[in-house]
């Protein structure tokens, strides 16, 4: 069965500090790896968790990764058809860095965690 057909709402993490790592990851690329991260983030958008291979992977424990070229983005979903960007890095080896990776889950874990009393309250 496929995922029923929606609007997603594409959302950008914010830190306490009021950043957004995502944001800055976005706003510094240039070229061809900011047209391919808009039109990544167009296509996620639209399809959602239908979005498969070579242009979304599951990386584990909810976390997801898209796609481009060289361009990595790391999100999550959420209930209500919500797409949370977390961070983002240009591709220059085979594999993810262990740094980053661990940068990731610890957004990801900060931003439940912070959902969560939110939710209790």
């Amino acid at each position: 069965m496929s995922a029923p057909a929606g609007p997603w709402k594409v959302e950008r993490l914010v830190l306490d500090t009021g950043e957004s790592p995502v944001q800055a990851f976005l706003e510094g690329l240039t070229g061809e790896d900011r047209i391919d991260a808009l039109a990544l983030l167009k296509l996620l958008a639209q399809s959602g968790n239908a979005l498969r291979m070579p242009h979304s992977k599951a990386l584990s424990e909810g976390l997801f990764e898209l796609r481009g070229r060289q361009v990595r983005i790391f999100y999550v979903f959420r209930p209500g058809h919500r797409i949370i960007l977390l961070d983002g890095m240009v591709k220059k080896r085979g594999d993810i860095p262990p740094a980053v990776i661990k940068r990731v889950r610890r957004y990801q874990r900060d931003f439940e965690e912070a959902e969560a009393r939110a939710a209790e309250e």
